[in-house]
């Protein structure tokens, strides 16, 4: 069993907030029953999930004193996090976290909200200050390290990573939540109930003021931003029959050095069907509609993005021992990109409008080669708008040795697409062109090798280790002109392996306290393909660290009492260089009465600050109380 075992099960199972002890009186067969659905598209339980799973609970998100999702995203041990402004962050997994110098992003982690790509079509990646969920609305966060193309398409690359958000019925009631810090003030409300028998509901609104960071000089970096975002769920729940309706609306304003704001704007409508049929079959449908509008500041460009988006799953059995799940699905990006007011010239797409088309089609089937072993095959066809079919299939082998152990293994293929960043854009120098989309720009693919086992080794003490090998090749590279040198091109001639090891584990030191650990090691061995020019050096496709380290102490004080730390270790980052760093995160949480709970939280405690990647701004020490009360 994973080491997130104790914890994910206690929303699956208790149900409670950060002050329950019943977690503890759980046997290890419930344990191993604990539900995931992002290893193979339906449920099932975590013990036998042939992948590097980490789950975060609820109980989990309130306890850390999280203030944003990505902040959440450090719980999970699997990830590489780094927090570069007030606003923004670099997040990946099993390396390759950009390098803003070469203009190579984070790009290779597929990141869902209630199965909504939040991932951009635009450059390859995740703008994470358009990400915000309600911590009280997050059911649990499922983190898989390695590929997940074959079900979840494209973009996949080095991992997954799916916010699920709990039930109507699961919030009802009122909750107000007012926070203030010396760097950080925010509030909350929201309110849910029932219609009918059958029918649940929530409204929320929310808003926030972060102060801005100081750059590695000292000074004011002028990034002060604030978000108010409201939104809604309604869950009609029948028998045979399950529909969601969710939504959100928001608009962001961040600070620039310029005397202007730059804004973001946004909003999202979901709506799945889940529809029971004889037996062990189902239908799913999910469709959702998003708008992103982002400008930045008076010298600088926008950008307005539209996706539309329909799938359809099945879910059926064939025979004893064939559980198949298929599907379709389409996706339509709309977007245009402008310079500010025709005025700024040096950062063009052309053309800066378009209309890409993504359609798919993927089978997986779950063979129960006995009782204890399942096989997984499966494939994803993708016909990519710039590279046309791309297929990516896997297999996954899981042996369930014992109720308390497991092992498994896997081999996948999976893409990075291109994007409009790597086709249209245009860079200038003056009037002179510098650097230029290839139209023929190739996706970046791995091909991933994993082992893994997860198990209970005593009554108190669960671990996962993964290992793996993952082979890329037509790797993003800078390229000249072969005549006239400028302007430079996007190429794909970088090619490598990235081999590591991934392992965490919770140890239940008494009923009142637990402590969980992990530790990742990586090692990157990249080279340029024949013809390559290397304008720049290998570190433009990433600058990550070699390892990384975390611990985190759960403990109950009394009833009505919890204390919780974190510490984390970060390795050095090698080009640019950025120093090695050790952080730490606590919470003290006192549950007045059954509806008050107050909190007081301390971010990066063993430092004033400390930088996290290069040419960012400083991470600063902050301090933050919150008064938590439902009615």
């Amino acid at each position: 069993m994973a080491g997130t075992a104790f914890l994910a099960t206690q929303t699956a199972l208790a149900q409670q907030l950060a002050f329950s002890g019943d977690v503890q009186s759980l046997t290890i067969e419930q344990l191993a029953n604990v539900e995931i659905t992002s290893v193979s598209k339906a449920p099932q339980p975590l013990s036998g999930a042939a992948a590097a799973v980490y789950v975060i609970s609820h109980d989990d998100v309130i306890r850390s004193g999280a203030q944003s999702l990505a902040d959440v995203l450090r719980l999970a041990p699997n990830l590489e996090i780094m927090q570069t402004s007030p606003s923004a962050y670099q997040i990946t997994a099993r390396g390759f976290n950009g390098n803003n110098g070469a203009q190579n992003f984070s790009n290779k982690l597929l990141v869902m909200i209630d199965g909504r790509s939040v991932y951009s079509p635009l450059y390859s990646g995740v703008y994470w200050d358009a990400q915000d969920v309600l911590p009280e609305d997050i059911e649990r966060v499922e983190v898989i390290s390695g590929p997940g193309g074959t079900l979840w398409g494209a973009n996949a690359v080095n991992g997954v990573v799916n916010v699920i958000t709990r039930k109507a019925a699961d919030t009802a009631g009122g909750f107000l939540s007012l926070g203030a810090g010396d760097q950080y003030s925010s509030a909350a409300l929201q309110y849910g109930g029932k219609l009918d028998d059958t029918v649940s509901y929530r409204v929320y609104a929310k808003t926030f003021y972060q102060r801005a960071f100081n750059s590695t000089a000292g000074n004011s970096q002028h990034d002060n931003w604030s978000k108010p975002q409201g939104g809604f769920r309604l869950d009609w729940d029948q028998e045979q029959d399950k529909v969601t309706l969710q939504g959100d609306l928001y608009a962001g304003f961040e600070g620039q050095t310029s005397s202007t704001h730059g804004t973001i704007i946004g909003g999202n409508l979901t709506a799945t069907w889940q529809h029971q049929l004889d037996g062990d079959s189902s239908l799913q449908l999910l469709t959702y509609y998003d708008e992103t509008e982002r400008h930045a500041a008076a010298d600088a460009g926008a950008f307005v993005l539209n996706t539309y988006d329909i799938e359809l799953q099945h879910n059926f059995r064939l025979g004893s021992w064939n559980n198949i799940v298929w599907g379709i699905g389409d996706r339509i990006n709309q977007y245009g990109i402008s310079d500010a007011n025709g005025t700024d010239t040096s950062l063009l797409w052309n053309p800066g409008h378009r209309t890409l088309n993504l359609a798919n089609i993927f089978a997986e089937d779950h063979i129960a080669l006995s009782d204890s072993v399942q096989l997984s095959l499966g494939v994803k066809v993708e016909n990519d708008p710039y590279s046309g079919i791309a297929p990516m299939p896997s297999g996954r082998l899981s042996w369930q040795i014992s109720n308390a152990h497991a092992v498994w293994g896997a081999i996948s293929r999976a893409l990075r697409s291109p994007t409009p960043f790597d086709t249209d854009v245009v860079e200038k120098l003056g009037t002179t062109p510098f650097l230029t989309g290839n139209p023929n720009f190739l996706p970046e693919e791995v091909t991933a090798y994993e082992v893994g086992y997860r198990g209970q080794l005593f009554d108190n003490v669960t671990l996962s280790v993964s290992g793996f090998e993952n082979v890329y090749d037509d790797l993003r590279t800078i390229e000249p002109d072969p005549v006239t040198v400028l302007p430079l091109r996007w190429g794909n001639l970088m090619k490598g392996n990235v081999h590591g090891v991934e392992a965490w584990a919770s140890y239940q030191a008494t009923d009142w306290w637990r402590l969980n650990a992990g530790f990742n090691i990586q090692h990157e061995d990249l080279s340029f393909k024949p013809g390559a020019s290397a304008v720049l050096d290998l570190s433009q496709a990433g600058n990550d660290p070699h390892h990384q380290a975390s611990l985190r102490s759960s403990m109950d004080l009394s009833p009505d009492l919890a204390f919780d730390m974190d510490w984390r270790y970060v390795g050095a980052l090698p080009a640019p260089y950025v120093p090695e760093y050790v952080e730490m995160n606590a919470r003290l949480g006192w549950r007045l009465s059954d509806s008050l709970t107050v909190a007081l939280s301390g971010f990066n405690l063993l430092h004033g600050h400390h930088l996290e990647y290069p040419a960012s701004d400083q991470i600063r020490r902050s301090a933050f109380l919150e008064t938590r009360l439902r009615f």
